[in-house]
């Protein structure tokens, strides 16, 4: 756990996994360079693909000091959630052999009845899996592809209530506001990571963002497309903003 959520900080995972769901998106056309590049700025880890975790691992076992979080599932289509499927990619015993430090799942929740009961039982199994190797799970309940309007926030605010009774061991969400993240945090006690979503606003309102989400008590920001997508010279800077943020703050389990 301290891996992935350092006590000395708050963590600042940079998520480059997204082909598993968006295929190819501008500014990760090259995911090795991506985390190459980065991996040289002060961030504490990266969310990684397993072929993605096969390619960096030289670069990985030079820089001991970077977490690496395994995306272990997809969903398709996540424009269409009430038609698409859930479904695992990897398993938590490829994580262990991989050596990473934590596993992360979607927790899509708009999805059939059916398939809401398929994906309970299946994060059921990786939890176990997860408690028997001593490996956490990062899960993350969202209603997948949807806006976000205060009634999808507040639904998934309820979600996030399922995951913390199967089992989940970090929660991610996307930021509900300081409010709502506070609520999580105090009401469920377990470590609260946030999704920085898609490029959005200026650097100024992402950071924002960020101060936010620590003042309400998360363990972790997720930022990926609010920081690769960016012109360099603005990317860096924002980065630099918000580790001054992380590095102001520290949490313990």
């Amino acid at each position: 756990m301290r891996r992935t959520l350092p006590d000395d900080r708050v963590a600042i995972i940079m998520p480059v996994d997204h082909g598993l769901i968006f295929s190819r998106l501008p500014g990760l056309e090259s995911p090795a360079k991506v985390i190459e590049y980065w991996a040289k700025q002060d961030v504490t880890g990266f969310m990684l693909s397993p072929g993605q975790v096969k390619q960096t691992a030289s670069l990985f076992a030079e820089n001991p000091h970077l977490s690496r979080v395994l995306t272990i599932d997809t969903f398709y289509e996540y424009t269409e959630a009430e038609r698409g499927a859930h479904g695992l990619v990897a398993s938590v015993e490829d994580a262990v052999r991989f050596g990473v430090d934590a596993v992360k799942m979607l927790m899509p929740w708009n999805t059939t009845h059916a398939e809401r009961t398929r994906l309970a039982n299946r994060v059921g199994k990786v939890i176990s899996a997860c408690d028997h190797w001593e490996i956490p799970l990062i899960l993350e309940p969202v209603l997948i592809g949807a806006p976000r309007t205060e009634e999808v926030i507040d639904e998934e605010q309820k979600v996030a209530r399922i995951a913390y009774d199967l089992g989940a061991h970090i929660l991610k969400i996307a930021f509900p506001g300081f409010e709502r993240t506070q609520a999580l945090v105090q009401e469920l006690g377990l470590p609260v990571v946030i999704a920085g979503g898609p490029l959005s606003g200026s650097s100024e309102e992402t950071v924002e963002a960020v101060r936010q989400t620590i003042d309400a008590g998360a363990r972790g920001v997720i930022v990926g497309r609010n920081i690769w997508q960016r012109e360099e010279t603005d990317a860096v800077g924002t980065l630099e903003k918000i580790a001054k943020l992380t590095r102001g703050a520290s949490r313990s389990d």
